[in-house]
């Protein structure tokens, strides 16, 4: 508790400014405009700075390519701001209502969360997304940077205070703490200043804080992502979703880490990891897979399986290949290994593709997409705080509306309760 008490004025300030900062949606959208114009106003700005934390991080690392800020990525981190603007706000929405036998007119409205921690690691654009989504939904944001990313981040706070102190808001809307550990300790022990904590991350750092947090905790967990290719599947649409799936950003939580294959297609499995090659994907294959690869895949990309393989999320250009007979098989291999992210299958058998949707549990299930469309942006949220894969409060990409709460309110006319 002494590291919660240094920390103190931080959360203190959260609390007031939560408490002044009650705004008009034109306002805040206005507000959001103006960070979205800042940004990239500040491209130089923010690339100098983040060149500073790439610097220090070996660019073998797979956390590289998440910490890499680029022209074009400020451009789409705008866009998604300006995105959030155009959305419309559940604050004040009535869920439900009704006028009780005694006159009572009870409803219940959407509110914000309050303060909203959030643990990430080297991402900076997570800053800009956490900003937006919390400011939107009114609510205060404390966020907690990767020592990795705090040149970045840092300078993205700035960005974001300037244009606050321009409107005369409260810069601690969204306060940004010390990348020392202590700080983290903090937030974790930080019961009645922060409403809820979600940490962005590895497994490992998720793990740590739903272990060690006294604030209440929604899960934005790793993805261990799944696709399966069942004896109907189309070969065209599976290799394109696959190398998709895999390779078009290997650091990010939809990236593909298994394929499962159903043995009758095993002839088709060169010609799907034929395009993988093109990227150098190391392949990970069960025996029969491999039987099936050898000498038809280059060598040096090419291993045997081990038993760790399965339920990892590699974060790298490596993928596990896994055989199976049937639906059934494929089924329990994901419910095995699966972190409950994002799951896919391939198929042209409607039976089967709606038994995968229905069975699967996860917080984003597909057929016949590449499972790296489960993104906030994507899914018409206009950006994200995180993808939950737990199934209290938010499930999948968390948005404006998974950012509120709700309350009761009772209007009456001097009605009182008789015993």
């Amino acid at each position: 508790m002494i590291a919660t008490a240094n920390y103190t004025s931080y959360f203190e300030n959260a609390v007031i400014a939560g408490r002044k900062t009650n705004l008009a949606p034109a306002v805040i959208n206005k507000i959001l405009e103006d960070v979205a114009a800042e940004a990239i106003a500040q491209t130089a700005y923010l690339l100098q700075e983040n060149q500073k934390d790439l610097d220090r991080m070996d660019s073998a690392d797979p956390k590289y390519d998440r910490l890499k800020l680029t022209a074009e990525r400020i451009q789409a981190i705008a866009d998604d701001i300006i995105a959030v603007t155009k959305l419309e706000s559940p604050l004040g929405q009535v869920i439900s209502e009704n006028t009780r036998p005694n006159g009572l007119y009870i409803s219940k409205i959407r509110v914000p969360l309050g303060v909203v921690g959030v643990i990430y690691e080297a991402r900076p654009n997570v800053t800009f997304d956490v900003f937006a989504l919390c400011f939107k939904t009114g609510n205060i944001c404390i966020l907690k940077g990767g020592s990795d990313a705090d040149f970045s981040n840092r300078a993205i706070i700035s960005v974001i205070h300037s244009v606050l102190r321009r409107h005369n808001i409260d810069i601690n809307a969204a306060t940004l703490l010390p990348a020392e550990r202590e700080a983290t300790e903090a937030l974790l022990n930080a019961v009645g200043y922060v409403d809820v904590l979600i940490p962005r991350g590895s497994q490992s750092l998720i793990n740590y804080v739903r272990n060690n947090s006294k604030v209440p905790v929604i899960e934005t967990g790793a993805g261990i992502v799944h696709t399966y290719f069942d004896e109907t599947a189309d070969l065209d649409k599976g290799i394109e979703i696959i190398f998709n799936a895999k390779t078009r950003r290997v650091s990010v939580c939809n990236a593909l880490d298994c394929l499962i294959i159903n043995s009758a297609r095993l002839n088709d499995l060169p010609a799907i990891a034929n395009k993988l090659a093109e990227k150098e994907v190391e392949l990970f294959a069960d025996e029969q897979a491999y039987d099936t690869l050898e000498s038809r895949y280059p060598a040096h990309l090419l291993h045997r399986a081990e038993p760790e393989h399965f339920g990892t999320e590699f974060l790298s250009l490596k993928l596990a290949i896994k055989t199976v007979d049937n639906l059934n098989e494929a089924l329990d291999h994901i419910a095995q290994y699966s972190s409950k992210h994002s799951e896919a299958i391939i198929s042209e058998n409607a039976a089967n593709i709606e038994r995968f949707l229905n069975q699967v549990d996860a917080a984003a299930v597909y057929a016949n997409a590449s499972t790296a469309f489960t993104d906030g942006a994507q899914f018409g949220l206009g950006a994200e705080i995180g993808i939950s894969t737990h199934k209290l409060l938010a499930r999948g990409p968390m948005g404006l509306e998974e950012l509120t709460s709700y309350k009761w309110v009772v209007k009456g006319d001097g009605q009182v309760r008789n015993p």
